[in-house]
């Protein structure tokens, strides 16, 4: 991220703050970084899911799907990982 990209973060974050809204709901100055670490946690959990056995067993990555969260920040989509035999449960998002 570029310096001036982080300066109009930081506005952003403090203009929200200062007025109240939410930082992490539909339009949140921090959203994205929520998703983004969501994401990537749920990678993490395929990773985990996909080992040795998994894999001897013909089960691999098969795409992304689609869901919403719903939290007290509000709603977003995120993106989850998918596996060709659907045994993937990820513990962080059910």
């Amino acid at each position: 991220m570029s310096n001036e990209a982080q300066s109009d973060l930081e506005k952003k974050i403090l203009e929200q703050f200062m007025s109240g809204k939410n930082l992490f709901g539909e339009g949140g100055a921090l959203a994205p970084m929520l998703k983004n670490v969501i994401e990537k946690a749920l990678e993490a959990e395929m990773d985990a899911h996909l080992d040795d056995q998994e894999r001897t067993k013909g089960n691999k990555r098969n795409g992304k799907g689609k869901k919403t969260l719903k939290s007290r920040f509000g709603s977003f989509d995120i993106d989850t990982p998918e596996d060709r035999q659907s045994s993937f449960e990820p513990a962080l998002v059910k």
